[in-house]
């Protein structure tokens, strides 16, 4: 048995596999470098066969679904392309949003410019994120995002054009780590410390909860639970709340 180097399995069965990947870690290989470790790569060292179903960007963390068998990647597939799964993240966003419970309702489309990138578009795809604030502390907020269709970037697009992007995006935000320093009144470096250490100097978005029926009609409720960089950083914005 390899060990997932970080990333942990939250549920298994026959048919599909749920892992709480770590920010960092790919999810299938770079196609301009099959060498990079990868999910995909671990879990088929110790499958034989696996399909992904589903994918993270690197940065995010949380859910991850893989398939065993070709019936059951069809099937959980399908279940995304025709949205009968339910896509709970948690994100900190810049700021704080006007309405805090809400929709963003914008087509989105590749940047015509930027490879990669996506931007709101007339020309884009519908894409729906409905938000939720969980807890604002002025400077960033916790925010649940139930994504109601499946685009790239979708979260961080949308939450661009609200003008409150993810924490620590370096594509549709400022990219900029989070010292404590930055919101902490009369911060002082530990004697210990020649330089401060960032909270978090990774995008702010976790993939928490995937609710669905499986192809036997059991239902799942699957969770991954914070990473320590995010769970570090509300700490301390409650902490520090002004």
């Amino acid at each position: 048995m390899i060990h997932l180097k970080g990333n942990s399995i939250i549920f298994e069965n026959d048919d599909f596999i749920a892992v709480n990947k770590s920010a960092g870690m790919l999810t299938i290989p770079d196609r301009h470098d099959e060498t990079q470790l990868s999910l995909y790569k671990i879990l088929l060292q110790q499958h034989g066969k696996i399909f992904i179903v589903r994918r993270l960007d690197r940065e995010t963390s949380g859910l991850v679904l893989f398939a065993k068998n070709e019936a059951s990647h069809k099937y959980l597939s399908q279940l995304f392309e025709q949205r009968n799964i339910e896509k709970i993240y948690l994100g900190i966003i810049c700021g704080s949003l006007t309405s805090k419970k809400g929709s963003v309702n914008e087509a989105i489309a590749e940047h015509p410019l930027h490879k990669g990138v996506m931007t709101v578009s007339k020309k884009g795809k519908p894409s729906l994120t409905d938000y939720e604030v969980m807890e604002d502390y002025g400077i960033y907020s916790l925010v649940q995002f139930n994504i109601q269709s499946g685009r790239t970037h979708q979260i961080r697009v949308h939450m661009k054009f609200a003008g409150h992007p993810i924490a620590c995006d370096a594509v549709y935000g400022d990219g900029k780590s989070i010292q404590l320093s930055s919101f902490k009144r009369k911060y002082k470096l530990s004697l210990h410390d020649e330089e401060e250490r960032p909270l978090i100097n990774r995008m702010a978005l976790h993939s928490h909860r995937l609710i669905f029926m499986d192809a036997h009609a059991k239902k799942h409720s699957l969770q991954a639970p914070l990473p320590k960089d995010m769970k570090a950083l509300l700490q301390q914005l409650k902490k520090n709340r002004r």
